[in-house]
């Protein structure tokens, strides 16, 4: 329990930072809080690759990911973010079917906090405060022209 209270402190703030879930109340928050997953990756580990599926939100607990994508003309890697704790990236696949346009690789070992898009559509069909929330999150980012995350 004392971990679940830790966690929560921890990714209280970072929720309200993301833009789709920035004017949530804390209840909507702590709701989120519930169905996130810690997971565990090792050095090198590729989290997903450009082109994948787009199926959950991460947050870095510890450690740092860097998100990288093959340039057109020479298929080299270069580096779009890197992503050190209580960064963020790929909360857009929680909404959208567009797949991955980069790729995330651990740089060392990394905790990292999940929000898979199954168990995000599953609390926005029974939290109905939560699902107009977002809902007008995506309306106002989408009018805003934000460029895509990875």
């Amino acid at each position: 329990m004392a971990d679940q209270n830790e966690n929560a402190k921890l990714l209280l703030p970072i929720l309200r930072e993301i833009p789709l879930f920035k004017d949530l109340d804390e209840a909507s928050h702590m709701d989120i809080i519930g169905h996130i997953l810690l997971m565990y990756y090792p050095v090198e580990y590729k989290i997903f690759k450009e082109g994948d599926e787009g199926n959950a939100l991460y947050i870095v607990k510890k450690g740092t990911i860097n998100i990288t994508r093959k340039k057109p003309d020479t298929g080299e890697e270069e580096v779009l973010a890197m992503i050190n704790p209580n960064g963020f990236f790929g909360e857009m696949s929680l909404i959208s079917d567009i797949p991955r346009n980069a790729t995330a690789i651990t740089l060392e070992s990394c905790e990292v906090f999940v929000l898979n898009k199954e168990d995000f559509k599953a609390l926005m069909k029974t939290n109905v405060t939560l699902a107009e929330q977002v809902s007008a999150a995506i309306v106002s980012r989408l009018n805003k022209n934000d460029k895509p995350q990875y």
